[in-house]
């Protein structure tokens, strides 16, 4: 079982930066591929950016290549999203999640892929 818990969440302006943090708990973390998911408002959960096992590939949903950067610390079991030049439609709940088959190296891009989920953390971009 893994506990995965965010942080770094917020409110910021248009154009800013945030960086999420996820920490998880158990030995087995560094086995796993890590993802962010969003889910804006009245809206679907959706991917935004997966890590493999050991940090060697990343991927990224469109809208945020460029501006987003997913990276990962197996020693301190922590995920981490650098969001830079945020805009207002990246307003949304944060979610990371951990995959436990990434031990074969690959990652999902589809939230029923992953099989742990932390609660969360707001992000809001003003205008």
């Amino acid at each position: 079982q893994v506990q995965l818990v965010e942080s770094g969440g917020g409110l910021v302006q248009a154009g800013g930066s945030l960086r999420l943090s996820c920490a998880a708990s158990g030995r087995s973390f560094s086995m796993y591929a890590m993802g962010w998911f969003r889910q804006a408002p009245g809206k679907e959960r959706e991917f935004v950016a997966a890590i493999t096992w050991n940090g060697g590939r990343t991927d990224y949903m469109d809208s945020v290549k460029g501006r987003f950067t997913i990276s990962r610390d197996n020693a301190k079991n922590t995920v981490y999203l650098q969001m830079n030049s945020l805009k207002p439609e990246d307003t949304a709940v944060y979610y990371c999640a951990a995959d436990r088959t990434g031990y074969r190296g690959a990652y999902g891009l589809r939230a029923d892929e992953y099989d742990y989920w932390g609660q969360g953390t707001q992000v809001t971009v003003s205008s």
